[in-house]
C-alpha cells in the first residue's frame, strides 16, 4: 500500500522565522503533536512537536519573547516520498525513532504527514476486519 493512500494530505506548517507561541497557539487549534517547518519551496527543513516546545522552552527555562521555529526545532527531519511504501514508511520511522513522517512529491515538496496514531488505526482496522471473519467461521459456544 503506497503511502499516499495512508497520509494526511492536509499538514500544519510554519516557517523558522514562526514564534514558538504562534506554533503553540496554532498546535492548540488544530489539536496537532506538531508543525512541520518549510522553506519557501514548501520543501521540510525541520519539524517542531509539542515535545520540542516542552523541552526546548519550557524545561530549559529559556527565554521564550525572541524564540521562533528555528531555535527549538528538529533539523535532522526524515521524510518519504508519497509513491513509497507502507513498510519503507515503518522502517523509516522505527529506525530514527519518530512518531510524525512528512510525505513529499518527487521534487520534495510537502505533500501529506503520517503518524503513527495513523498506522495505530489502520492496524486495528485490519484486525477488526480479521476478528469478523475468525467469528463467522467458528462454531458457536456451548452453554
Amino acid at each position: 500500500m503506497p503511502v499516499d493512500d495512508l497520509a494526511r494530505s492536509e499538514v500544519v506548517t510554519a516557517t523558522e522565522q514562526t514564534h514558538v507561541s504562534e506554533i503553540a497557539t496554532t498546535m492548540a487549534e488544530k489539536t496537532v503533536g506538531s508543525v512541520v517547518i518549510v522553506d519557501d519551496d514548501e520543501t521540510p527543513t525541520g519539524i517542531v512537536t509539542d515535545r520540542d516546545l516542552a523541552l526546548r522552552c519550557v524545561a530549559e527555562e529559556g527565554d521564550t519573547a525572541e524564540m521562533t521555529a528555528g531555535n527549538v526545532m528538529s533539523e535532522d527531519i526524515k521524510t518519504v516520498e508519497r509513491d513509497s511504501g507502507f513498510y519503507e514508511a515503518v522502517d523509516t520511522m522505527s529506525d530514527n525513532g519518530i512518531r510524525r513522517l512528512p510525505v513529499t512529491d518527487d521534487s520534495g515538496e510537502l505533500v501529506g504527514i503520517l503518524t503513527t496514531d495513523d498506522l495505530t488505526t489502520l492496524l486495528a482496522d485490519e484486525q477488526q476486519g480479521l476478528s469478523e471473519v475468525i467469528e463467522a467461521q467458528r462454531p458457536p459456544y456451548e452453554e
